[in-house]
């Protein structure tokens, strides 16, 4: 992959001692880091999103399912799930 573009960052002068020192007691150079820590950022940020598009598809689904009327009602659920947990107490 090419490297064109300079990306410049304002931060505290111990901050940047500190990183440097880090970075070179790792025997990594500061940009390699830096360029790994913004993939990681990016990496994480897209899952993220995808999590949450992911759960509101589910919900979605469930509410046209509860609409029209495919769903059980809250107590149905407990009273099965308190018989499925007896059972499995028992054996």
């Amino acid at each position: 992959m090419s490297k064109q573009a300079v990306f410049t960052m304002k931060l505290e002068p111990e901050l940047r001692e500190q990183f440097m020192a880090e970075a070179e007691a790792s025997h990594r150079p500061a940009s390699q880091i830096v360029r790994d820590m913004m993939r990681q950022f990016v990496q994480k940020q897209r899952e993220s999103r995808e999590y949450e598009a992911f759960l509101q598809r589910k919900v979605d689904r469930a509410r046209l399912s509860m609409n029209a009327g495919e769903g059980l009602p809250n107590d149905e659920v407990e009273a099965e799930f308190a018989a499925r947990r007896a059972r499995a107490a028992k054996g």
